[in-house]
């Protein structure tokens, strides 16, 4: 072997994506997932993971672009780890998404819905208002690094902007490198969580050991300049606590539609796209139709980002959640709502449920379900077969637990699969966001 003679890279094309947005390849009777890659590119590849079965590779040159294929708007886009398909069209990644949920519910569900719902698309920029940043000071480059990790990577991103974040936080990243050098922990502090709100931006500086005077100073000095409020958390999240300014309004998103204004704490779960939770919460109160006197059931329900709206129709709403400190605020949310003679709330880890305790809780109209990524699989496996309610809409963070569910309700359960479609909550990523209606037969 010439050691001098030219490296050659095999060369495959892509036939689709995957559920994280890689191109999809055939070669030598593998499946070859290459980063970056779209539909009908002939692409040189170099892998960096090889299984009996597939390969992981990277994109070494692409011989003929997709029509789906744009410039990535961030020129930090393939470093950074918080983007994966800024190089595709806004409107196909939305387009992908919705065949993956589809392909899902055939593949793993074996079902079909009768009818696929218009995609929500919503903005394709500034839309993230919560997000949590790394910090870290690194020796080689001598000063601290603020942003997302790199891909497939426990480094930093050497980041000074971001396109999905808001302007104003965006403006903040080199800003923010700068405080944390000045001050005296700037060792002793991992990351920063934002909560951008309705009247306040709240930064959350995650410290491992205490601040000094001079560090207050300079903590106060950045509120000031950048109008922002700045909390401390010296421990886990239910430690975090107002530095400065301590008179500043409180966290709130809102759901005009419905008259709702939610409180929430910095560290507290809300969705982190605001314009398009709105118009989720529209669709799932559009296809439940809560009605005066039905009792719904609310599971997983947070601080009551569904509960509230359907209270508003007048139902009486039952609100389960695993977190106590999500109840409370959800009950908070409900006296400053003033639908506290509507609502109820339950803390259960609804991970455990079984037919025999959700029989307990008495029979509900209708139902929504919201899980978390894992899915809801025991809580369906529990709704009576001639008990259950005669609706239940399910808003999903993964269509392939959402797939696992439907084989339950609809193959097992009786229920009919009504609608379903996909919500862009997380424009530039694979993630894959969708609402589903199930009917009683």
């Amino acid at each position: 072997m010439n050691p001098s003679a030219p490296q050659t890279h095999p060369i495959a094309t892509v036939e689709s994506l995957d559920h994280e947005g890689h191109g999809v390849a055939r070669y030598q009777g593998k499946t070859i997932f290459i980063d970056g890659g779209l539909p009908f590119e002939t692409i040189s590849f170099l892998s960096y993971r090889k299984k009996p079965s597939f390969e992981n590779a990277h994109a070494v040159t692409i011989h003929n672009d997709s029509f789906m294929r744009v410039k990535p708007k961030c020129p930090h886009f393939g470093v950074c780890g918080g983007c994966s398909m800024q190089h595709m069209e806004f409107g196909a990644q939305v387009a992908s998404k919705q065949r993956i949920l589809e392909d899902n519910l055939r593949r793993i569900g074996k079902v079909r819905a009768e009818t696929m719902l218009p995609a929500i698309y919503g903005q394709a920029w500034a839309y993230r208002s919560r997000g949590r940043l790394s910090a870290r000071y690194v020796a080689k480059k001598e000063q601290v690094l603020v942003g997302f990790h790199e891909r497939r990577s426990g480094f930093i991103a050497d980041m000074s902007e971001c396109h999905v974040l808001p302007q104003s936080m965006s403006d903040q990243l080199l800003p923010l490198r700068e405080l944390i050098s000045a001050l005296s922990i700037a060792h002793d502090m991992p990351q920063i969580e934002l909560a951008v709100g309705e009247n306040v931006t709240v930064l959350v500086f995650r410290i491992m050991t205490e601040i000094n005077d001079a560090d207050l100073a300079l903590f106060k000095a950045y509120a000031d300049r950048w109008q922002v409020q700045i909390w401390l958390q010296p421990q886990g999240p239910d430690s975090a606590y107002p530095l400065y300014p301590l008179d500043a309004p409180a966290l709130t998103y809102s759901l005009p539609e419905f008259g709702i204004e939610m409180p929430f704490k910095p560290t507290e779960f809300t969705q982190v796209n605001y314009e398009i939770n709105r118009v989720m919460v529209a669709r799932a109160m559009n296809l439940l139709d809560p009605q005066p006197g039905e009792i719904i059931a609310d599971m997983f329900c947070g601080l009551g980002n569904f509960t509230l709206p359907i209270a508003r129709s007048g139902a009486k709403v039952l609100g389960m959640e695993g977190s106590k400190q999500l109840v409370e605020r959800a009950l908070e949310g409900a006296i400053h709502n003033q639908l506290d003679h509507l609502t109820s709330y339950e803390i259960a880890n609804l991970f455990e449920m079984t037919e025999k305790w959700l029989d307990q809780l008495g029979r509900f109209d209708k139902m929504l379900i919201d899980p978390p990524r894992d899915g809801a699989m025991a809580l369906c496996q529990s709704i009576s077969v001639e008990h259950g309610p005669k609706r239940i809409v399910y808003v999903s963070c993964s269509p392939a637990t959402l797939a696992r569910d439907a084989d339950i309700l609809v193959n097992t359960k009786g229920y009919t699969l009504k609608s379903c479609g996909v919500i862009n909550m997380f424009p530039h990523t694979a993630h894959v966001e969708s609402i589903a209606w199930f009917e009683k037969a």
